[in-house]
């Protein structure tokens, strides 16, 4: 197959049986569920693209493996060319759903877990990688959706995993056995989970000899016997049930992130990829982290495009469009999404080649790049809303407007420019309330915060590659200080 279509996604996924849970019930049929399509409409964008002649170029790639094309979404990166596209890629993708489209963990999971159980294999004599290669085979050739899932709830972070009062805060083996091992506890904030066909697992941290137990990766169908789905609340997102469209702000298209709980799930050792080598557990975790940094160049830069037109539209629709305050707004709202994509840019141009051969991205720039993207955006999103003004969160609801008796006066006394109608006022700003504020916020403003980690372990990941010793030399040099 190697190149699925939209519409052999969709139905693929009809074929499996998730346990999902969803505000109290049980969910029998996520692909239709209203507040769950529009996530999966976002992944369906992934393969309609890649169908499409004029993305080809970024959408697909040559499977190093087999020499078939082959979704880029599938690939390990082969260059820094290959990095580059990426984040063209995603930003294509944002700019097309203005959401997150949830493919993109998997794809930076597996080129993580690639090199390191290269490397692994080569150190300790072990078979993950050969593992690795025929699960990735694989997912290439039947373009599959896969869940990276590294974040573990973690209980009290002062303790480590081992140290906790319950020992399932962190995923860890609970039995070995010659057919495989037994595995308990959660992966949380859990992006597209319930849109995808395997899991991939990793450890959350860098582990010591005693949370052995904890240093694991593995993957699994996403509908296996064992694991259970609990769907996460976003803001305004029982709208969807409403049966509108304008209030949704973005109807067609979303996100979603689940927790993912395995209670008792069995693993046959051919999916197992680490097993208690808790000494590359750290590095697992440092390269995966690199690459989803590396991603949100790309995701939130197409976003923000979004959310920088409609702010845009939302300034004609106001009569305020010439105004020189909001041309300058429209200006810094650029200036900010660029500096975004182009650290996005730079740490893949700045990529080096790994062992296994697959293409690393500059670690220090793509910190560089989450933590910009820790702030950036939600600097945009203030100008969006300064912009858009108040009616964006005081709007009467669609069903007020299409109302018989007081839908003429919503519509005389929302009116904005007399050439734009009042609907059309009203889905610019509910769009820009979706993105700042509701179910697509999600995906651009509070995931930039947390999403691939926290403002401090960026800091963290800044000051330890950042090579000061080496800054403090040329300083001294300059200064004719003698060592």
């Amino acid at each position: 197959m190697a190149l699925k279509t939209p519409e052999q996604y969709e139905e693929s996924l009809r074929k499996m049986n998730f346990k999902i849970y969803l505000m109290g019930e049980q969910v029998k049929n996520p692909v239709d569920h209203p507040i769950i399509r529009p996530s999966m409409n976002s992944v369906k964008m992934t393969y309609t693209l890649a169908q499409d002649p004029k993305h080809e170029d970024l959408m697909t790639a040559t499977s190093h493996l087999t020499g078939k094309k082959i979704n880029r979404f599938c690939h390990l990166h082969q260059s820094t060319e290959d990095l580059v596209k990426k984040v063209k890629m995603q930003r294509l993708l944002g700019q097309q759903t203005g959401s997150c489209f949830q493919r993109c963990v998997g794809m930076d999971a597996i080129n993580a877990v690639d090199s390191v159980t290269f490397e692994m294999d080569q150190k300790l004599g072990t078979q993950y990688h050969d593992r690795f290669i025929k699960f990735l085979r694989m997912m290439q050739e039947e373009d599959l959706t896969v869940d990276g899932a590294m974040t573990d709830p973690k209980g009290d972070r002062s303790l480590s995993p081992s140290q906790q009062a319950d020992p399932d805060l962190y995923v860890h083996v609970v039995e070995k056995n010659e057919q495989g091992i037994v595995v308990r506890g959660a992966k949380a904030h859990q992006t597209g989970a319930v849109n995808s066909h395997w899991i991939l697992v990793m450890p959350t941290m860098a582990m010591r000899k005693e949370d052995t137990d904890y240093a694991l990766s593995f993957v699994a169908p996403a509908d296996a016997k064992g694991i259970t789905y609990i769907y996460g609340r976003q803001s305004c997102d029982t709208r969807k049930l409403e049966g509108v469209e304008i209030d949704v702000g973005n109807a067609r298209f979303g996100g979603h992130e689940a927790l993912m709980v395995f209670d008792d799930l069995f693993i046959p050792w051919e999916q197992v990829l680490m097993c208690g080598e808790h000494e590359y557990s750290g590095l697992l975790v440092e390269r995966f982290a690199g690459y989803h940094r590396q991603s949100y160049g790309g995701c939130k830069a197409g976003v923000g495009d979004v959310l920088i037109g409609a702010a845009a539209v939302a300034a004609d629709y106001n009569g305020a469009a010439k105004a020189s305050h909001i041309k300058d707004k429209l200006i810094e709202m650029t200036h900010l999404n660029e500096t975004l994509y182009a650290c996005g840019i730079a740490c893949s141009a700045e990529g080096h080649k790994t062992a296994s051969g697959t293409y690393l991205i500059n670690l220090l720039l793509a910190n560089v790049c989450k933590q910009n993207v820790t702030r950036f955006p939600y600097e945009i999103a203030r100008l969006a809303e300064d912009i858009a003004g108040g009616l964006m969160v005081t709007l009467a609801s669609e069903k007020d407007l299409c109302h018989p008796k007081i839908g003429k006066m919503v519509e005389k006394y929302f009116k904005g420019v007399a050439s734009i109608s009042t609907e059309e006022r009203c889905r610019i700003l509910r769009l820009v309330e979706n993105l700042t504020l509701g179910t697509s916020a999600v995906g651009y403003r509070t995931e930039s915060m947390h999403g691939a980690g926290s403002p401090q372990a960026q800091r963290i990941m800044i000051a330890r590659q950042g090579n000061l010793e080496h800054k403090k030399k040329l300083a001294k040099n300059i200064a004719g200080i003698k060592e």
